[in-house]
């Protein structure tokens, strides 16, 4: 008897850390999640500003697309619209210091990929070598 309580005492804590991990996971994607946020952030990190230079770094983003991202990565605290008025207008987005949480995210996933990509050359190499 004494052993079903503490294995669902274990189970109650298992449950509720993996409902925590879940959580904080899912907020993470809603915030930074799909194919163009991080790469908005990185490609401004790396002094793009401009809604042309953004969009010429990001490979493939319509201007539409953009745009919205922009708006959603203003709205969560990472960036922010500055309009100076004058002929013509100029518009410039800016890193805000809260980007700079992400950079430890955004450094583990480069290792990733590089690793990930690697090892889909290396299984696509060892493939063809076996067909021959």
């Amino acid at each position: 008897m004494k052993e079903s309580t503490q294995n669902q005492t274990d189970n109650k804590a298992f449950t509720e850390e993996c409902h925590t991990v879940l959580t904080a996971v899912s907020d993470a994607l809603y915030v930074i999640g799909g194919k163009w946020k991080l790469m908005i952030i990185i490609a401004m990190a790396r002094g793009n500003k401009r809604f042309t230079e953004i969009q010429k770094q990001v490979t493939g983003i319509s201007a539409r697309v953009l745009s919205s991202e922009l708006k959603d990565l203003e709205l969560n605290g990472f960036i922010i619209k500055k309009v100076e008025n004058g002929y013509p207008v100029t518009i410039e987005y800016e890193l805000l210091p809260y980007s700079q949480t992400l950079e430890e995210l955004v450094g583990a996933m480069t290792r990733w990929g590089i690793q990930h990509r690697e090892k889909v050359k290396a299984e696509m190499g060892s493939e063809k070598s076996n067909k021959q």
